[in-house]
């Protein structure tokens, strides 16, 4: 059964899918008509977020594994397990990701240090090597990459979360000149702060109305950014309508970087 949408019947894994702007983009991108793969090391998140992606849609278009976005054999076997039940794949939405508790740079524990290479960087590395050479294969194909304007503005207390994301903007800008000549593209959308699970650690502080009424005070638009905002921005650049565009970091920060 087609459905139609911008993204109708396009397969797409999505890293990091059971909470957050993952979850949103596994919504969204179903509603739109993609296939998804709900990608979560969260078992119980994961499932969740598949069950009701199917009872909105349909049961055989979403499809939930277990995975280890640090694990090369699991990336393996996502793209396995993705080929068995829908025999291809169009997009690999490399989303996952983590931080520390902001804090002086010089108390980050070689732990957190570690895990956030891991998440952050190794885990598109890995995504790389196992699934270009499937686009490659097929002449076709689209990583997106959930960067962040940290990646431009690096902040005090955030300095080793915020070169992750650099490397995330550098990557995806090669691997786009890279990987073009073989009809491949690449971009990475780069949002501001958003209410998640993990923005408490951010900003190392509570996340209440009061944080957010000031914060949001300093943001040229007035407002937060909401998942929605990230969401149609990614399901465009995994439309074909964007099907020139590569090689690109797109702010999602109402405007925030030009400050």
């Amino acid at each position: 059964m087609s459905t139609k949408g911008r993204l109708s019947d396009k397969v797409v894994i999505i890293t990091g899918a059971g909470g957050g702007f993952g979850e949103t983009f596994a919504k969204r991108f179903a509603q739109e008509g993609a296939k998804v793969v709900v990608a979560e090391i969260n078992e119980a998140a994961g499932k969740r977020v598949e069950q009701d992606i199917a009872s909105s849609s349909s049961p055989d278009r979403v499809l939930f594994v277990h995975a280890d976005v640090t694990s090369r054999k699991s990336w393996e076997e996502l793209l396995k397990k993705t080929l068995d039940k829908f025999g291809d794949l169009d997009v690999v939405f490399n989303n996952a990701g983590t931080t520390y508790r902001k804090k002086p740079s010089h108390e980050v524990t070689e732990k957190e240090w570690q895990m956030l290479i891991d998440v952050n960087m190794k885990s598109i590395y890995l995504s790389t090597a196992v699934i270009m050479p499937y686009f490659m294969q097929k002449k076709q194909g689209h990583m997106l990459n959930t960067s962040s304007i940290g990646g431009y503005h690096v902040k005090e207390e955030l300095v080793y979360y915020g070169a992750s994301k650099t490397f995330v903007n550098m990557i995806t800008e090669g691997l786009a000149s890279e990987y073009g000549p073989h009809g491949i593209r690449v971009n990475s959308i780069c949002p501001l702060l958003g209410y998640t699970g993990l923005t408490e650690a951010f900003i190392g502080t509570k996340n209440d109305s009061d944080f957010r009424a000031q914060f949001e005070a300093t943001i040229p638009l007035r407002r937060g950014l909401d998942n929605n905002d990230l969401a149609n921005a990614a399901i465009y650049l995994c439309s074909d309508d964007a099907s020139f565009v590569t090689g690109v970091n797109l702010k999602i920060d109402g405007g925030s970087t030009c400050v």
